[in-house]
This record gives structure tokens, C-alpha cells and sequence, in this order.
């Protein structure tokens, strides 16, 4: 019965209306829409970095400081404790995780231990439980080793984390950029995402400043020069100023007032001589210290001291009972309002090291936008004209079907805060090409019933029926791939995944309601018999290619080509950009003129950085540099990046910064194979699950094809593999199994119905009905790559070829490797046979004809 429900239409109508709400916020300007009553939905897709222009970093908690920390720390405790039993020992060392200590009369050792026991009590915190910091250990001359233990480092680490991320909160929100994100990475890293940021260093230089600021007294028992020689006071230190020749200053260990106590810091201009300065404020606690130290050292005087650097000297000409004060160094006053911003935010309790960095300006996000608009809309003019011209009125209906479902897919992307990355937009272009996939099946299973002799409303019925668990099982694959590409993918990557993930729902939503509720009110309304004459794909009915006469040349020639892929990945190997190697990418455009390659790598060679690479990019004002990974870990990676801002940055505009430390890209290339690994695993599971296990074996040596000739393609090609690269295999994954799957579901099909038909005839005529769906899908995805490709922008370019290539192989893998692989595995067909499919039907129905291939 041809008819879609009333509740049914109520859901589709109303998706469509709300999505339209939902995206409307887009048209208007922040502005408007904070005129607007604060109960409407006035959410905005979020745009990533790459695309607004911004910073991000991950900041890691430094093990070795924590460590450093609580080994003194424990040493301090121990010293205390052992002195206020009265226990006399010798040789209290420390050195790693292991501390030694010696009680001069053995017979206190158990006194000791109950001493120390409040040290190596487990002590509990809210996410980590109870932890036993340290454990004693006794020997019987009256030695006691104390170790720090793993568990006890570990919630230190936590604690640190945690107090990190409200510091580096609190120093990028009074910068006053607008919605940064600042998450948690793991057990010891930090994410930070500062959009629109213009000046990504100031950010790197506030968050790698541990801000611990204290007042030390200015020792004034001997002459700093005699210090310096090696004669320092014991309870002294030699510091020295940030000056061009720094300073030095012979300044008491102790302080007389730490940073904490300082309640407010404001950057200001001192009135007389007009000179950028800090303004404080002290807290109740820090005014009487305050107070109680100036008052006791009229006359002398002070330093501050930021990070074991004096910052400035201060005379004490009067007690200070305000707790008010000025801090004046010749500061600039970006270096003023920075160093309020470091008072007011606090400390941070351990360093924090940058191991991957992400900036692009604000000029190239606005340029990839246009980018991706313009290869959007290219890419869906040529889809929308490929299915106009073999589908019709059909065809139309398919373009609404596609515009409803970009609309949704922003309306959702609006609706959940999710970000939309340059990835992203390519994502959402893959799915104008992927999106007529189901319109196809659905059509050409309604053409299908047509030469059954059905009547058009029963055979429109039957149509969507039938194709409902073909697209469900092709559309999973995909699913499967992006779903694992979102887990371990990052920041764009991690946006594309999304996007695809939502477009595939989406995709299968609407073919199901909207496309359905469209044909079947508008046959209802003509009262059709039959399908308009301007559905054209009827040519495809007199395709009957014998694809199985040269499986033995396809399987030969395939394999023969990877073959050679793999030795070429054995020998030559493929160019890994710095996600897998470390390194930096810098991305310039002269300000003036053309980009002068040769003056670049000149410039830059003198800065001693190992090897420097520099290419045009875009444009002739445009290039890319490549800097090889640092010997220096990561500090070195950012010192590198700074020295190269320097030499160049009088003549070129950065408009993309990446770095990508040592320990990031060991771990983003674990992340990677296993996400690889684990899609096809899922995948293998979820075919055998749905089909026969020849059926899978089939479909993961045709995937392992692809893959195995796409990395070949990167070697020949010398393309950069990064995580992008990745991005793209795994949708080559998806892409290839869709394919694959409605192949096999129209074999299994058949299988059930023709039990004594040849495999290899059977498999033709399967490949032949299926013909084409598989044309026009792979024509409408190859159009919007094609579009993303020439007109997506010079930073997508690599990643719209791979897929090109991708979908080109995994076309033919489906064909050619996919389904030969079942005569190879001697696949049975009366596994597929129940009662009443055993009753045959004529043999010539199907079979297909014997012209030339």
C-alpha cells in the first residue's frame, strides 16, 4: 500500500522547520542576535581554529618537576619530623624516588618509623582514591631508604593538572579572548584553544611562565662581584635581570612575601614619569608580612623576583602598612599588562611544556572558507546536474532531498556546539557526493520492480523496502570508519569525523521520510502508472559485462601492483610530515612582492636548525617551510619556531604555525595504525555478523588492496602522510566497504533465488543489476572531490587527490577483488537457500548475455 502516515509527515515537517530555526542564527551578525529575546535558539556552528584563524596548544605537566617537588618536599618532611622526635641521624639524601637517611643509634629505628608515619600514610583524593605516596624500608645498621612511589607521582600529577588548568584559565580569559577551550588531555596534558588570538607567542610565553613571583631582601654582606666568584652566603643566591647585559643582584633565600598574597595587579602608567608599571594590591595576611618586613628594613632594599629573574629592585624608604605597592622595570606595556595578568592568575605548580602547537591567522581561515563555500557549491552544481540528467523530476527530488540534508547537517552541527573545521567542509562536500547513493538504490530498486510487472504505487512501496537494509549495511561501513577516525583523530581531523558522522545519519534519514513522502504525494497527485521517459539509467539494462572472464588478469595485475607499493614502502618509504616525524610546518606570505625561496632558506640556514625545506605554496607571496625535528625535545621545537619568527617576521605574515614535538607524534603514530587496525577489525566482524565469512574475508583483502595501493600512491607522488593523510584512508575504508556491501547484498540476493546457477554467472549478472548505482555514485563523489580538489584551496588539495584515487580503486576493488574472492573461497549458494527460495526461477532472467568485455 503506496502511503506515508500522517504522524510520520508531522516528523518530517517538523525536522525541516527546526532545522531551519536552528541554522538561522548563522545569517545574522553577534550583534543582531543579541538584540534578539534570550528564549530563542541563537546558537552558531562553531568554527575550528582553521577556519576563524586562532592558537592551539597542548601544554604538558612536567614529570620531572613534580618529581624534583616532591622529593624535596618529602625531604623537608622527613628532616622535621626526625627533629621533633629528637632522633639524631646522618646522610639524609635524595636522588629520583629514592631517599636515604641514617639513624645514629639503631635502637631508635622503630621511633623513627612511627615518626615518619605520617609520611607514608595513604592519603585520599576525589578521582584517584587512596594513594600510598611513600614507603620506608629499614636496614639493620640503622639505614632507612624512603621511596617515592609511581601512584604517589601520579596524584601529584592529577593535583598539579588540576590547579594548571584553573591557572591557564584564568591567564587566557583577562587577555579578553573570546570563548577559549581549555580541556583536559589525558593524565597529564592540557588542550588550549584561543580563537582569533593575533599574537600566538604572547599565549605560548603567559601559559610557559610558572608566574612564581616573590620579595626578596637584597644581601648586603659582601659585594655582588665577590659573590659571583663563588663565595655566596650560604643562605644567598645570585640573580640576574632580563636586561641586554643583565644585572646581577646577591639576594636572600628567603622571601619576605610570595605572589599569593596578592589579591589584584593592574598594568598602569606611572604618573611622573609616565612609564608602563604594575599596580598591587596585597592581601589581610600579605599587608601585615608586608608591613613587618619594610618596617624592619628601612633603608635597605628589595627585589622581585618572577621565575628566578629580577624583575626589579625597589628601595625601602618607609614601613609599608597599605599593602599597596608599584612594581617598574621598564616594562613595555604589552610586558605590564602580561605581568598583572601572571599576578592576578596565579602560579603554576609545575612547568608546562608545549608539545604540539596548531596556529593559523585569521586571513587564511577566511581564504579556506571561500575555498570551501566555492568547491561546496561547484561540487553540488555538477552533482545535482548528473542526477537531473539521468533521474529527471527523480533527480530533482534528489536535490531537494541534498539541500535538506546540508541544512540539517548545520542545524545539528548549531544545535550541539559542535565544531566545523576546514575538514570539515570537505566533509560535508564528500556527503553531497555520497548523499545520492540511497536516491540511487531507491530508484533503481523501484525500476526493478517495474519490470517485475508491479504497478509504479506498489513498486515505489516495495522499492524503498527492499533497498532499506542495503543502505543501512553500506552506510554502517562508512559509519564504523568515522566513529574510530573520531576517537583517535584531533582538532580538524577529529571535525571531519563529525561532519561525516552526522551527514550519514542524516543521509539515511531523509531518504526514508522527505525523499519517500516527496514520491509518493507526487504519484498519488499524477496518478503515474509508469516512471517519466526522462529516467535515463535504463541504458545500464543493457550492460551485461562478464567481469569474471578476466578475474584471473585483474587479480594478476592487482596484485603486481601491490607488490611494487610495498616494496616501494620498504625501500623508498613515504614522506611523513611532522604529526609522525616531529618538526614544524611554517606557512608565510610576503607582505610585499613575491616570497624569495633562496633568500628564506638562506636566512634561515645561518639559525643552525638542521635541515630547512621551503616551497611556493599557493601563490608567488606564499610559501610553506619545513624545519626538522630538534634535537632539544620539545623546548627545542618552540625555540626553533621563535627564532625563525624573528628572522622572518619584519618580512613575511604567518599564516599557519604547526609543531609537533617528539612525544606527540610517537603517540599520534601509535594512534593512527591502531585506528586503521581497528576499523577494518569492526568492520570484518560487523560483515561476517550480517553475511557469510567469505563474504568478509572478501571485502578486508579488497580494503587491504586500497589501502596497500593509496600509500603506494604517497611514495610515487612524494605527497606529505600526516594525520590528514590518515583521515583519508579511513574514509577510502568506508567508501571501498559501501560499495562492496551493496554488491554483496544484491549477491546474496540472488543467491537465494538461483541455488544452481554458477557462481562466477551468478556474480556477473549481481554486478550488472547493481551497475548502475555503482556509475552514478562513484561519478557524483569523484564530481565533488573533483571540485574539492581544484577549487577546495591549496591546504585540502593533497587530501581531495588522495580520495580521488580512493574512490577509483575502491570502485574497482569491488568489483575486481571484492567479489572474485568468493569463487575463491568456493562460497556455497544452498547456505543461502530456505523452503520457499528453492523454487527456481528461469536461469535467463539474470543471466547475462556473452558480448566482449
Amino acid at each position: 500500500m503506496l502511503n506515508v502516515s500522517r504522524w510520520k509527515t508531522i516528523v518530517i515537517w517538523c525536522a525541516v522547520l527546526l532545522s531551519v530555526i536552528f541554522v538561522a542564527p548563522n545569517l545574522f551578525s553577534n550583534q543582531q542576535l543579541a538584540a534578539l529575546p534570550g528564549w530563542l535558539p541563537l546558537k552558531k556552528v562553531r568554527l575550528g581554529l582553521d577556519l576563524q584563524g586562532g592558537s592551539q596548544l597542548m601544554l604538558m605537566v612536567e614529570r620531572d618537576d613534580i618529581l624534583r617537588n616532591s622529593l624535596e618536599t618529602t625531604v623537608d618532611g622527613i628532616r622535621t619530623k626526625l627533629r621533633e622526635a629528637s632522633i639524631r641521624y646522618s646522610g639524609l639524601t635524595g636522588t629520583g624516588q629514592t631517599i636515604r637517611v641514617s639513624i645514629t643509634d639503631p635502637a631508635q629505628v622503630p621511633t623513627a618509623i612511627d615518626a615518619l608515619k605520617s609520611i607514608t600514610n595513604r592519603v585520599g583524593t576525589g578521582t584517584i582514591g587512596l594513594v600510598q605516596e611513600t614507603t620506608i624500608t629499614p636496614s639493620d645498621n640503622g639505614l632507612l631508604t624512603i621511596r617515592i612511589t609511581n601512584e604517589g607521582i601520579d596524584r601529584r600529577i592529577a593535583s598539579a593538572l588540576a590547579t594548571s588548568m584553573n591557572v591557564v584559565r584564568g591567564r587566557v580569559e583577562q587577555l579578553g579572548n573570546a570563548e577559549p577551550l581549555i580541556q583536559r588531555q589525558g593524565s597529564d596534558r592540557i588542550l588550549v584553544q584561543v580563537p582569533g588570538v593575533a599574537d600566538p607567542q604572547r599565549i605560548k610565553n603567559l601559559l610557559n611562565q610558572a608566574g612564581q613571583l616573590t620579595f626578596r631582601m637584597v644581601d648586603q654582606s659582601m659585594p655582588v662581584e665577590q659573590a659571583i666568584q663563588g663565595s655566596a652566603p650560604m643562605n644567598s643566591d645570585v640573580l640576574y635581570t632580563q636586561d641586554d647585559p643583565p644585572a646581577a643582584y646577591l639576594v636572600e633565600k628567603r622571601a619576605i612575601l610570595s605572589g599569593d598574597r596578592i589579591a589584584d595587579a593592574q598594568a598602569g602608567l606611572d604618573p611622573k614619569t609616565n612609564e608602563p608599571v604594575v599596580t598591587f594590591q596585597l592581601d589581610a595576611d600579605g599587608t601585615k608580612a608586608f608591613a613587618r618586613a619594610t618596617q624592619q628594613n628601612v633603608g635597605r632594599s628589595f627585589v622581585v623576583v618572577l621565575d628566578d629573574q629580577v624583575i626589579a629592585a625597589l628601595p625601602i624608604a618607609q614601613a609599608n602598612t597599605t599593602g599597596a605597592g608599584q612594581i617598574s622595570g621598564g616594562f613595555s606595556e604589552q610586558g605590564a599588562s602580561d605581568l598583572a595578568v601572571l599576578l592576578r592568575a596565579g602560579a603554576l605548580p609545575a612547568t608546562l611544556t608545549v608539545v604540539e602547537e596548531r596556529t593559523v591567522g585569521p586571513g587564511l581561515g577566511l581564504d579556506s572558507i571561500r575555498s570551501g563555500i566555492i568547491a561546496g557549491m561547484i561540487g553540488a552544481i555538477a552533482v545535482i546536474a548528473c542526477m537531473v540528467y539521468f533521474y529527471g523530476f527523480l533527480g530533482i527530488v534528489a536535490t531537494v532531498a541534498l539541500y535538506v540534508n546540508i541544512l540539517m547537517i548545520l542545524a545539528i552541527l548549531s544545535l550541539t556546539g559542535a565544531t566545523l573545521t576546514l575538514p570539515g567542509i570537505a566533509g560535508i562536500v564528500l556527503i553531497i557526493g555520497m548523499a545520492v547513493d540511497s536516491n540511487v538504490l531507491i530508484y533503481e530498486r523501484i525500476r526493478e520492480e517495474l519490470k517485475a510487472g508491479r504497478q509504479l504505487p506498489e513498486a515505489c512501496d516495495a522499492g524503498f523496502k527492499r533497498a532499506f537494509w542495503t543502505i543501512i549495511d553500506a552506510n554502517i561501513t562508512t559509519l564504523i570508519a568515522a566513529v574510530i577516525l573520531f576517537y583517535m583523530g584531533s582538532g580538524p581531523v577529529r571535525g571531519f569525523a563529525v561532519t561525516l558522522a552526522i551527514g550519514i545519519l542524516t543521509t539515511v534519514f531523509i531518504a526514508f521520510t522527505l525523499t519517500q513522502w516527496i514520491i509518493v504525494t507526487w504519484i498519488k497527485r499524477r496518478r503515474l502508472k509508469h516512471l517519466p521517459k526522462d529516467v535515463r539509467t535504463s541504458i545500464f539494462d543493457r550492460a551485461h559485462i562478464r567481469f569474471m572472464g578476466i578475474r584471473r588478469f585483474s587479480f594478476t595485475a592487482s596484485a603486481a601492483l601491490s607488490l611494487c607499493a610495498m616494496i616501494a614502502l620498504a625501500t623508498v618509504g613515504m614522506h611523513l610530515g611532522i604529526d609522525f616525524n616531529g618538526g614544524s610546518i611554517i606557512e608565510v606570505r610576503a607582505k610585499q612582492g613575491a616570497a624569495n625561496l633562496a633568500d628564506i632558506r638562506t636566512r634561515l640556514n645561518e639559525l643552525n636548525l638542521g635541515e630547512i625545506q621551503a616551497q611556493s605554496f599557493g601563490d608567488r607571496a606564499g610559501a610553506l617551510i619545513r624545519i626538522q625535528s630538534q634535537e632539544g625535545g620539545e623546548n627545542g621545537e618552540q625555540s626553533a619556531v621563535t627564532l625563525v619568527r624573528d628572522e622572518l617576521g619584519n618580512d613575511y605574515d604567518f599564516r599557519r604555525v604547526e609543531v609537533v614535538g617528539p612525544s606527540v607524534s610517537g603517540e599520534l603514530t601509535r594512534s593512527a595504525t591502531l585506528g586503521v587496525l581497528a576499523s577494518l577489525a569492526v568492520v570484518l566482524i560487523y560483515i561476517w555478523f550480517r553475511f557469510e565469512w567469505q563474504f568478509a574475508i572478501g571485502a578486508i583483502v579488497a580494503t587491504l588492496h586500497d589501502i596497500i595501493l593509496t600509500l603506494g600512491l604517497f611514495v610515487l607522488t612524494g605527497i606529505e602522510f600526516n594525520l590528514t593523510s590518515i583521515a583519508a584512508v579511513l574514509m577510502i575504508i568506508g567508501y571501498s566497504l559501501n560499495d562492496t556491501v551493496v554488491v554483496y547484498d544484491r549477491m546474496r540476493e540472488n543467491l537465494k533465488r538461483y541455488s544452481q546457477m554458477p557462481l562466477p554467472i551468478l556474480i556477473d549478472a549481481s554486478i550488472n543489476q547493481t551497475l548502475s548505482r555503482t556509475i552514478l555514485t562513484a561519478a557524483t563523489t569523484l564530481l565533488a572531490l573533483l571540485a574539492l580538489c581544484l577549487f577546495g584551496g591549496e591546504v585540502i588539495r593533497a587530501f581531495a587527490f588522495t580520495m580521488l584515487f580512493g574512490v577509483a580503486v575502491g570502485t574497482f576493488s569491488s568489483i575486481y577483488i571484492a567479489a572474485p574472492f568468493l569463487i575463491v573461497f568456493k562460497l556455497r549458494p544452498d547456505r543461502f537457500q530456505t523452503g520457499g527460495d528453492k523454487k527456481q526461477k528461469a536461469a535467463a532472467d539474470v543471466q547475462p548475455n556473452k558480448p566482449a568485455v
